[in-house]
């Protein structure tokens, strides 16, 4: 994925940024894998979900929500069309 070059290069733009941000539900997210390689996480995103499971009050709904299948796939589709990938 773009994302891991991106870790590689240790320099991170506010467009490459920008470009991690999806529109889910009317709420700007980022997803837990992009967050996971931002972040350096050797465990990927088992090391975000874990946080978010044992710190709940540190991570609200209103931070953090899981995408239905359809979500999920409206997504997909989109990261596959965007300039980005």
């Amino acid at each position: 994925m773009e994302a891991n070059k991106l870790a590689m290069q240790n320099e991170l733009s506010n467009e490459d940024i920008k470009n991690l941000i999806y529109e889910v539900r009317g709420k700007q997210v980022i997803l837990d894998s992009d967050l996971a390689v931002l972040y350096g996480c050797k465990n990927g995103t088992k090391e975000i979900n874990q946080a978010v499971k044992n710190n709940p009050l540190k991570f609200p709904e209103r931070y953090c929500f899981r995408i239905s299948e359809i979500e999920k796939k409206r997504l997909k589709s989109k990261i596959l069309t965007s300039n980005y990938t």
